[in-house]
């Protein structure tokens, strides 16, 4: 594709696109679950792979498989050239300054940690304060737990404003003064709060506080620039981008991941090794111990050329319209409780009935064929604030279709009736 093209696909609107011609690129959603055609909902735990991705990771399989980099047959040449190729494709999405910048992960849970472990244990000190939020995922918050009880640190916390799932920004440059480093995320996977992370990480750069961003939530969904944002780290997973499962990126700033000591020890990372000593790589393969995850990198490769030819913006209104439907509907339910903001929230809806528990409505909606999710979300501390132990969530993606809200919608009101 070329530039030209690709910027063209990027701007595309959602009134553009054909969305339900867009679904025959999927073949599990010609599955039936319990004798009902299937409804897929849970995008936010994970999102479904087209058959360009799924025939990627088989042509490499069948066609280029080797391990990497040092190898001089041809095999090993071809592996290496789509693995690097990968990770210039993700540098182009994610409108890195280079591919050096761009480190392989398993999933945005290991980049947390993997920038835990590294430039957080080497760079704070006791008594240094650590600075997230209080809508963190737990992949982005027992990380800092553990590094804050490890060397004494301290943790403190953006609030949040109640259901409507806003930041409350009105001390954060009081609680930048006294921060070294600002962990956040930029979609909320329960509320579907898109945060302002842009204005906040320019106001940590002007107080010296680095910033990891989790864009588990919006890279897939959304355009996400990180010389826009100017964040120091950010990270995401392929598996909710349409790509495959244990593939992840974690991209970092040159200066600070060079100055950054390596993550695991092993195979790759390393330049030269003695018995009593070694000498490391540069980055990113400084932070790639052993065999990578050759195939998960294709794969994630074709998946970001997917999203691209489809256009980001496209998608994420098209996301948009789909949670505002939801939410409009299920809005005449008496009693319910709905989470997050009323207007420009992200594709996800998440919602508590007074007359029944959250994991009894999931469980019946699929005897339905509809896949919702029900419980805490990895955010029990958010939950345990707004007083209640789990939420039903339907979460939306390009292949869903307002006729799959509805859907939606006539299901709940039908499991309802059993409760009340």
């Amino acid at each position: 594709m070329n530039p030209r093209a690709k910027t063209a696909t990027l701007a595309r609107s959602d009134e553009s696109v054909d969305w339900t011609a867009l679904r025959d690129d999927f073949p599990i959603l010609r599955e039936t679950v319990n004798g009902h055609p299937l409804v897929y909902l849970d995008n936010a735990a994970s999102s479904q792979k087209p058959h360009q991705v799924i025939d990627a990771v088989r042509r490499y399989y069948e066609h280029d498989n080797a391990n990497v980099h040092r190898g001089i047959h041809e095999l090993s040449n071809r592996a290496t050239e789509a693995y690097e190729g990968a990770r210039q494709r993700v540098a182009d999405y994610l409108n890195a300054g280079s591919r050096e910048e761009i480190i392989f992960t398993r999933g945005t849970t290991e980049g947390l940690n993997l920038v835990a472990n590294t430039w957080a244990l080497d760079k704070l000190r006791q008594g240094d304060t650590i600075l997230l939020t209080e809508m963190e995922h737990h992949s982005n918050l027992v990380p800092w737990q553990i590094l804050a009880n490890r060397i004494g640190a301290k943790l403190d916390f953006i609030e949040v404003t109640g259901d409507d799932g806003q930041l409350d920004l009105q001390w954060l440059d009081e609680q930048l003064a006294r921060a070294r480093l600002l962990s956040l995320t930029h979609i909320s996977n329960t509320m579907g709060t898109v945060n302002p992370v842009a204005e906040i990480c320019a106001r940590a750069r002007a107080a010296g506080v680095v910033t990891v961003v989790d864009a588990a939530q919006s890279a897939g969904h959304a355009l996400v620039d990180v010389q826009g944002i100017d964040c120091d780290f950010l990270t995401f997973s392929g598996h909710k981008t349409c790509g495959p499962t244990g593939i992840g990126v974690l991209y970092g700033r040159r200066e600070l991941l060079e100055a950054m000591p390596p993550y695991q020890g092993g195979g790759e990372m390393i330049l030269k090794v003695g018995y009593r000593d070694s000498t490391f790589n540069v980055a990113p393969h400084k932070f790639e111990a052993g065999t990578p995850n050759v195939a998960g990198a294709v794969g994630l490769h074709a998946a970001l050329d997917y999203l691209d030819t489809i256009g980001r913006k496209a998608i994420f209104e098209h996301d948009q319209r789909l949670a505002k439907r939801a939410c409009e509907h299920l809005a005449e339910i008496d009693g319910i409780r709905i989470f997050g903001p009323a207007e420009g929230r992200s594709g996800l809806v998440s919602f508590v009935l007074p007359d029944a528990h959250a994991l009894d409505l999931a469980t019946m909606a699929d005897q339905k064929g509809v896949a919702l999710r029900a419980g805490h979300h990895c955010n029990q501390p958010l939950l345990a604030k707004l007083g209640v132990a789990a939420t039903t969530r339907a979460s939306f993606y390009f292949y869903n279709t307002e006729a799959e809200v509805d859907r939606f919608i006539e299901v709940l009101h039908g499991v309802r009736k059993l409760f009340v």
